[in-house]
């Protein structure tokens, strides 16, 4: 008898690895979620002081260059509580919150100031991400199948099995990396707020099938 390709191919010998890849970068995008909450006894009141206070934080955030302003959540909530039972009006909130994005990072810490000197009582989120992530991904999925490959090597080196691993079948694991969101805290004073960027892992994960 006499075994075509197809039956040599289906009596090889496979090993299956995992391997893992990561790139640390330094992140070149920030992202910062701030604005004004008003309260008011009606619905207009609420939200012509709003208006009022968001415009002043959006001229004086103009003032600085180099950001992308938009708007991120508005919302208008009926205020209300309960005694004994009954209903208690108490009056409208008005909830507006910008998205800033600036690609200068040192900025972070005076854009927040700013904004809170000129009215801003929330901020809700400080982010940093990469501009050309899958660049990045690109690199750590590379680390990531050489990984396999040496491991592949290494055990066939332990088992004395002579053999170059073909990789057969790749199957990409990874997940999305998420910006990274740092904590912070807002000082009083002359000083500008402290952000630190930090640095952000890309990272990569396959599994790696090998015939011999």
């Amino acid at each position: 008898m006499v075994n075509n390709k197809d039956d040599q191919h289906l009596s090889s010998k496979r090993m299956v690895f995992n391997g893992k890849g990561q790139v640390t970068v330094n992140p070149d995008i920030a992202i910062i979620r701030l604005g004004i909450q008003t309260n008011g006894e009606s619905v207009t009141a609420a939200q012509t002081e709003n208006a009022k206070i968001s415009q002043q934080i959006l001229d004086s955030l103009k003032k600085l260059g180099n950001i992308e302003i938009k708007t991120y959540q508005y919302q208008i909530d009926n205020l209300f509580d309960y005694q004994n039972g009954t209903r208690i009006d108490r009056g409208y909130s008005v909830r507006n919150v910008y998205e800033i994005r600036t690609g200068n990072i040192g900025q972070v810490g005076l854009i927040i100031d700013t904004s809170v000197y000129n009215g801003a009582n929330l901020v809700e989120n400080v982010s940093f991400d990469v501009a050309a992530p899958e660049k990045y991904y690109q690199q750590a999925l590379t680390l990531a199948v050489t990984n396999a490959y040496n491991k592949a090597k290494t055990v066939s080196s332990g088992l004395r099995i002579m053999f170059d691993p073909v990789p057969v079948l790749i199957t990409e694991n990874s997940t999305q990396p998420v910006p990274y969101s740092p904590m912070f805290a807002a000082r009083e004073g002359g000083f500008t707020t402290p952000i630190e960027s930090g640095t952000k892992q890309i990272e990569a994960a396959v599994t790696v099938e090998f015939t011999y």
